[in-house]
């Protein structure tokens, strides 16, 4: 079982930047692929970002590629998802997760925290 807990959502201005981070815990955490997703308000809930177990591949979505960058420290259990130049659009709850697989599936990733909201104001 892995226990995940996002952490540095907030209100921000478009334009501006935001640091998410995940913390992992539990049984060998630090052997799975690691993705943020993103679910706003009527809408499903789509992928943002993944990086791989070694961090030496990360992944991102075309909406937010150049914009935000996925870095994991596997000494810390840790995943952040540094985000710039932030629209409204990028406004939703922004969940991570952990699964075996390097994706941007949702049905790879098994294991997810409760999200934190971002909330970017024009």
């Amino acid at each position: 079982q892995v226990h995940l807990v996002e952490s540095g959502g907030g209100l921000v201005q478009a334009g501006g930047s935001l640091r998410l981070s995940c913390a992992a815990s539990g049984r060998a955490a630090g052997t799975y692929a690691m993705g943020w997703f993103r679910q706003a308000p009527g809408k499903e809930r789509e992928f943002v970002a993944a990086i791989s177990r070694s961090a030496v591949s990360d992944y991102y979505a075309e909406s937010v590629k150049d914009r935000f960058a996925i870095f994991r420290d596997n000494a810390r259990d840790t995943v952040d998802l540094q985000m710039y130049r932030l629209k409204p659009e990028d406004t939703a709850v922004y969940y991570c997760a952990a699964g075996p697989g390097y994706a941007g599936d949702p049905r790879v990733y098994v294991y997810w925290g409760q999200g934190t909201q971002v909330t970017v104001s024009s």
